[in-house]
C-alpha cells in the first residue's frame, strides 16, 4: 500500500536533494522504493512537502525520518489508498485591491456547496494579498456555468473579479490578451468626450443613463447618442484621437506582453477612430470598434456595420 510521507519545518536549501537520495538509494538496494507523487510548499519560510511513495518500508520510512532530522524537520507517515487521482480540476483566481477572510471563506463556501475539494491555494501577487489562484477538483456531474454563476455573485458582493477556468495546458499555453478601451486602456468615455465638444453631453448622458437602467439596450442607445453627434467637426475626432489619456501602466503593461510573445488586442464597443489611435501608438496586433459615418468632413450621426456589442465582441474574440 502506498505511504504518505509529510515532512515539515523550517525550509532551506539541500532539503529535496537530501530526501530523494534516500529514496534512491532505497530503490537501488531493494528495488521497491518509487515516488508515486509529490507536492510542496513553503509559506513564510516554513515548508511543508508531501511524498507518495509505492511499497511499504519500514526501513525506507526510518532514513527518511533520520534524513529529515538531520536538516531540522519533521515527519508523519500514513498508508493512503490506491485510489485514482482526479486529473480534472478547475482553477479559481480572485483580483483584488486587498482580499482578506471575507472573500476566500465567501468563495469556499460556493464550493464547499458543490462539493468541490479545495487542493490548494496560492498567493499571486508579491506584496499585498490582492491576487489569490485557488486549485479546486469538482466531483463529476457540476455544472461549471452554474458554479461561475454563483462566484459572480460573490464578485460582485465584493467588489471585485473572479475567473473560474478549467485547470491544463490550454489555460496556461494562452497567448492572447484582449482588453476594453474606454475607461479601461484609456480614463475617459469617447462618447462622453466628443458630446461635450459637440455641446450635447446632457442629452447624452440622459440616454447613457436609460441605458444603464435597462431601459434600452445597447445597440438603441449607441445610436441615439450617436444621433446626437450629428454635424461634429471630423478634426474633433483627430484632436482627441491624437491625445488620448492612458491608463497608468497600460504602456508598460502592452510592451512586456508584446516581449513575452502575446498578441494584444482591443475589443471595444466605443469608437474605431481612438481604437486604430491606440493600436498604431502602443503597437497593438488587433484593434475592433464601431465606426463613424463621415460625409463632407462632417460626422453624419450614424454607425457603419455591425455595432460592436457584447454578443459582436464575443465573435471577434473567436475569429482573432
Amino acid at each position: 500500500m502506498p505511504l504518505l510521507i509529510t515532512v515539515t519545518g523550517p525550509d532551506h536549501p539541500g532539503i529535496v536533494a537530501a530526501l530523494m537520495l534516500v529514496v534512491q538509494q532505497a530503490a537501488g538496494q531493494r528495488g521497491r522504493a518509487s515516488v508515486a507523487d509529490v507536492e510542496q510548499i513553503v509559506v513564510r519560510g516554513q515548508l511543508t512537502l508531501c511524498l507518495v511513495l509505492h511499497g511499504e518500508d519500514d526501513e525506507l520510512v526510518a532514513q527518511l525520518g533520520q534524513a529529515a532530522t538531520d536538516h531540522g524537520l519533521r515527519t508523519t507517515s500514513r498508508p493512503v489508498g490506491e485510489e485514482a487521482v482526479s486529473v480534472v480540476r478547475w482553477v479559481i483566481t480572485l483580483i483584488g485591491e486587498k482580499l482578506g477572510a471575507s472573500h476566500l471563506g465567501d468563495v469556499a463556501s460556493v464550493l464547499a456547496v458543490a462539493h468541490a475539494n479545495i487542493e490548494r491555494i496560492l498567493p499571486l501577487s508579491d506584496t499585498a494579498l490582492s491576487c489569490v489562484e485557488i486549485v479546486a477538483s469538482l466531483p463529476t456531474g457540476v455544472d461549471p456555468d452554474a458554479l461561475r454563476r454563483q462566484l459572480l455573485a460573490v464578485s460582485t458582493r465584493h467588489a471585485c473579479d473572479i475567473a473560474l477556468q478549467r485547470e491544463g495546458l490550454y489555460r496556461r499555453a494562452k497567448r492572447l490578451v484582449v482588453l476594453d478601451m474606454d475607461s479601461t486602456l484609456i480614463r475617459i468615455e469617447i462618447i462622453d468626450e466628443l458630446a461635450r465638444m459637440h455641446g450635447v453631453v446632457g442629452e447624452v448622458s440622459k440616454i447613457t443613463e436609460a441605458a444603464m437602467e435597462g431601459r434600452l439596450d445597447f445597440d438603441e442607445s449607441l445610436r441615439r447618442r450617436v444621433s446626437m453627434l450629428q454635424g461634429l467637426d471630423e478634426r474633433v475626432l483627430a484632436e482627441l484621437a491624437a491625445n488620448l489619456p492612458l491608463t497608468d501602466g497600460a504602456e508598460v503593461l502592452v510592451r512586456v506582453l508584446k516581449r513575452l510573445g502575446y498578441r494584444v488586442a482591443v475589443i471595444s464597443g466605443g469608437f474605431s477612430f481612438a481604437a486604430e489611435a491606440l493600436k498604431s501608438r502602443l503597437g497593438l496586433d488587433y484593434a475592433h470598434a464601431n465606426t463613424l459615418e463621415i460625409a463632407g468632413g462632417k460626422l453624419t450621426g450614424r454607425v457603419l456595420g455591425t455595432i460592436v456589442n457584447a454578443a459582436r465582441k464575443a465573435e471577434l474574440l473567436e475569429e482573432i
